[in-house]
């Protein structure tokens, strides 16, 4: 201190001075030392068979595969059928609005306003049924989109494993082409019955 004096350090039960830093770093040396001895056998073996690794391009086997064009046949297949009447439907709407429009000048006054309100219900009540088909086709595309994703994921593993790699990533800022086995999976899917 400013006068000479300097605390003493503490001590333990036993009278001798404790030196919580040195303490410390012996300790924390002593982990590192036992770890790296731990982990030389790890790291030898790790360096003797070097890691096979690849990518997979997830939104291209989404596109690509037979998988996700049955997937699309079967809900083009259910909900077609919707589709067609709902254009058909339009389609009459719009003959009697023009119907309307071509032929308000000679109705009487009770006549356009009754024409007029029909039209208007019946167009709400495609909406509400357009509505009603985009929601359940959106339902069911992420319902298919999900079961198919978990059926592209088993593909994977298992070419993974048939091939030997250690590690099959589907997402990165960068990849080597020469890494990229998406052509391989597809070639399997294709295979697949």
């Amino acid at each position: 201190g400013r006068w000479g004096l300097q605390a003493a350090p503490p001590a333990n039960p036993r009278g001798v001075p404790v030196r919580p830093m040195a303490t410390l770093h012996r300790t924390l040396a002593a982990a590192v030392a036992a770890a790296t001895l731990i982990l030389l056998p790890v790291l030898a073996q790790a360096q003797a068979k070097p890691m096979k690794l690849g990518f997979v391009n997830v939104a291209r086997l989404l596109a690509e595969s037979p998988q996700a064009a049955a997937a699309s046949r079967q809900l083009d297949n259910e909900f077609g059928p919707r589709q067609r009447e709902l254009v058909a439907k339009q389609k009459t709407l719009q003959e009697r609005a023009d119907k309307l429009k071509k032929d308000a000048a000679v109705m009487g006054a009770e006549e356009r306003r009754n024409a007029e309100a029909g039209l208007r219900k019946d167009e709400r009540e495609f909406a509400r049924r357009a509505e009603e088909r985009r929601e359940d086709v959106n339902r069911r595309q992420n319902e298919a989109i999900g079961k198919l994703r978990v059926d592209l994921g088993t593909e994977v593993a298992k070419f993974a494993r048939q091939n030997g790699y250690d590690l099959i990533v589907s997402d990165a800022a960068y990849v080597d082409p020469a890494m990229d086995v998406t052509a391989q999976v597809l070639q399997a899917l294709q295979a697949k019955p």
